[in-house]
């Protein structure tokens, strides 16, 4: 869960912090956007780059139109919908709500991307399948079992509305094997469509390629 990423040591801007403040806390934290509140609402996040564009370190942080009010998730989701998020925005960090809308705190991109390249589904060697189908025939057990029959098997999947056919879902997922031919046959043959495949010709070892297979996962 998302929640348990939250990192402490980051705090929120108020409105009535001045952008001196701000670039003093970007520097220190090494982030180049941090969120702003008012209360416990979340407003947005204030960057480094409109603080320079405005050229007035005096200027209230409430003063700034803020950017990215929609980068939050909310406690109870998954890391990776806070990657999406944080990832969509170009932002190194993510805001964390509470069911009631309320700011818990931030959670950084480094550190969620920490946790999933030391899962054997990303640092293993194998093929990244993508599928798309109709909602009601999703059925996991079912497309691991012809999988399977393959003598291979699955390292991870990552289920999401298909954003071309919103009837749809696009399920991904890493193979434990490079050669993907007669997997995708074997899917083809029992009526799953095919989108897209990525064939890893080596085991994942360093930081870009890591979060490029992560990125795999999450596209949808």
């Amino acid at each position: 869960m998302i929640v348990d990423l939250i990192n402490d040591m980051i705090p929120p801007l108020k409105v009535t912090d001045d952008a001196a403040k701000a670039l003093v806390w970007m520097e220190e934290l090494r982030l180049h956007a941090l969120p702003v509140i008012k209360d416990k609402t979340f407003l947005g996040f204030l960057t480094e780059d409109m603080i320079i564009d405005q050229n007035d370190v005096g200027a209230k942080v409430g003063d700034f139109l803020l950017r990215g009010e929609d980068c939050f998730v909310y406690d109870y989701q998954h890391t990776y919908e806070a990657v999406k998020k944080a990832t969509n925005f170009e932002f190194e960090c993510v805001v964390v709500l509470n069911e009631k809308d309320e700011f818990l705190g931030v959670a950084v991109l480094s550190d969620a991307l920490s946790i999933f390249s030391q899962s054997a589904s990303i640092q293993s060697e194998g093929g990244v399948i993508v599928l798309s189908m109709n909602q009601a025939d999703y059925s996991l057990s079912e497309i691991s079992r012809l999988i399977e029959s393959n003598d291979a098997r699955v390292m991870g999947s990552s289920l999401n509305i298909d954003k071309n056919e919103p009837t749809k879902f696009r399920l991904t997922l890493k193979i434990n094997k490079v050669d993907l031919t007669h997997i995708i046959a074997t899917l083809e043959r029992f009526g799953y469509k095919v989108v897209a495949k990525y064939q890893e010709v080596k085991s994942i070892s360093n930081e870009k390629e890591r979060l490029d297979m992560l990125m795999r996962y999450l596209d949808a």
